[in-house]
């Protein structure tokens, strides 16, 4: 049986037990009021014959007198003339009327006129009023005593009784249960409606499911939401937080969502784009975070349930992601030193073949001179690493395809090799294609210059640009706003500011704006200065090497 027909079922028992109990209390109040009012009835006609002051001159009369009247001169009597009268008018079942030794004076069965009455009167006689239900000779009936008084004092010399059958005392009962049964029936059928419409409100609610099936699914939920590593957000129909884990709490930042609309938490706007249009948003940054959200509604039996929201944290596939394209690059540009150095090889070796030894030692003494590769890059021999050396010299060439020249800054000085080269390629290759795009907006000429210095084994960076510079208030570091054009684009999601950052602080450096140029009072524009610390990345530095103060 299901638990909701089982809540109904207990619920219609528990009514049916107050409404019996209620009846019955009903019944025995219902009967007590009868007998009450059957009692003060015959008490009160009672009361009427005993002051009446010819019932009270006959009575006193009869007492006094020696004797007693026959039964054939009391029927006639008047006191049994008014007591026949009074139990027409009234409906009683007697009226009995006594002298002071209890003999009848007046009853509805002449036959027993003159003798005693079967209950007791001496209390009456005493001056009490009696109201009781008694047997007699007429059957059980409830009957009031009153006592007669004599017309000329106090001394009672009789008494009247009154009684009422028990049939005609409970005339109106089976009117009063039938309508304390109607109130019943009544109590009972809205107890089975309201339990129906609970019954079908619980079910909407629960959406058919059993306490059982509920309890299963809040463990199997918990262990899900909590067990999983992404962050989950529950949002009900009106977009309100009802569910949201540690994870998802972490990578938004949200305190306390529970409870309060999405777009009062103050989450980034592609998280709500997302969740209006039911999507997933890829590269979100939220602090220095790179996240994955996917929303999806959730409907059932066609019923809109809400919406559930999945957030991953990418920054770490999209800073190695970085790293892949700086490599790449990397790799580019040895390629290129490569197949340089081997068509040089060739011409040497050509020369030597064809006997003209003086001009391939010419020829090779003059290449030792240059240098491995003629990369673009102006006072590129201040880099001493060659990897440094090759990943510059691989954004200056991809840098010239797009017109912008690339050279290194004439203070610079780096003695020591690099130890650490997929952090400083990441972080370098970030800052020099956001220059490079800078400076592919701005006027010409087209420069980027990069400053490289040692201190110590901790690696100095700064990049400048020839673009317009950065305009005030703009959030460059938090929330994306480096991103890119789709025409603009050079690597990855545009998203090179937020994790360099990220990745230099993870090592205990930093990157940060060092000038936001534009354009001066004077007119002349100037672009932005971007500088980045990488703490120890370097080997030790070689003797004489100078560090930075």
């Amino acid at each position: 049986m299901r638990f909701a027909t089982r809540v109904v079922l207990l619920q219609l028992a528990t009514v049916a037990a107050v409404v019996a109990v209620c009846v019955v209390v009903f019944v025995l109040l219902g009967i007590q009021q009868l007998r009450a009012e059957a009692e003060t009835s015959a008490l009160n006609i009672a009361r009427t014959i005993a002051v009446d002051p010819q019932v009270r001159a006959d009575v006193a009369g009869i007492s006094a007198g020696a004797g007693t009247p026959s039964g054939a001169q009391l029927r006639d009597g008047d006191l049994q003339l008014l007591s026949t009268a009074v139990t027409a008018r009234t409906g009683t079942l007697f009226v009995v009327i006594t002298d002071d030794h209890g003999i009848r004076l007046a009853h509805p069965d002449p036959s027993l006129l003159g003798q005693p009455v079967s209950t007791d009167f001496r209390e009456a006689l005493a001056g009490n009023e009696v109201v009781t239900w008694q047997q007699g000779t007429l059957g059980v009936s409830a009957r009031a005593k009153v006592p007669v008084l004599s017309p000329d004092g106090d001394a009672p010399v009789g008494e009247v009784s009154v009684g009422f059958e028990p049939a005609s005392v409970f005339d109106d009962l089976p009117a009063l249960l039938g309508g304390i049964a109607a109130a019943a029936g009544a109590g009972l059928l809205l107890a089975a409606l309201a339990g129906l419409v609970l019954r079908r409100r619980w079910e909407r609610l629960t959406l058919g499911l059993q306490p059982e099936e509920l309890v299963a699914l809040v463990q199997n939920q918990a262990a899900v939401i909590d067990g999983v590593g992404d962050g989950v957000v529950g949002l009900d129909g009106a977009g309100v937080v009802r569910l949201c884990n540690e994870t998802a709490r972490r990578l938004l930042g949200l305190d306390a969502p529970e409870g309060r609309a999405l777009e009062e938490l103050g989450v980034a706007p592609a998280i709500l784009v997302a969740v209006r249009e039911g999507t997933a948003g890829d590269g979100i940054v939220v602090g220095d975070r790179v996240l994955y959200v996917d929303a999806q509604s959730v409907r059932r039996e066609g019923r809109d349930l809400g919406t559930v929201i999945v957030v991953r944290d990418r920054t770490d596939v999209v800073a190695l992601s970085e790293r892949l394209d700086t490599v790449r690059a990397m790799t580019g540009a040895l390629r290129v030193q490569r197949h340089e150095f081997a068509n040089r090889l060739h011409v040497a070796a050509g020369l030597i073949d064809a006997g003209r030894g003086a001009e391939a030692r010419e020829f090779l003494g003059e290449q030792l001179q240059r240098g491995p590769v003629d990369y673009p890059v102006e006072n590129l021999d201040l880099v001493a690493d060659a990897l440094l050396h090759a990943l510059i010299g691989a954004h200056a060439l991809e840098a010239g395809e797009r017109g912008v020249r690339v050279s290194i800054d004439p203070d610079s000085l780096l003695l020591s090799p690099l130890r650490e080269v997929e952090d400083v390629a990441a972080v370098l290759g970030n800052l020099v294609d956001n220059a490079v795009r800078a400076a592919v907006a701005g006027d010409e000429p087209r420069h980027v210059r990069i400053g490289c210095f040692g201190d110590g084994t901790d690696l100095v960076l700064t990049v400048s640009d020839s673009g317009g510079g950065v305009a005030p208030g703009t959030e460059l570091f938090t929330r994306g706003a480096s991103t890119p054009t789709d025409d603009d684009r050079v690597h990855g999601l545009g998203l090179g500011l937020p994790l360099s950052r990220e990745l230099a602080r993870r090592r205990g450096g930093d990157v940060w704006l060092i000038d936001a140029g534009g354009t001066d009072a004077a007119g002349e524009t100037a672009g932005a200065v971007f500088g980045a610390r990488l703490v120890d990345v370097l080997e030790t530095p070689p003797p004489g090497e100078d560090e930075i103060p």
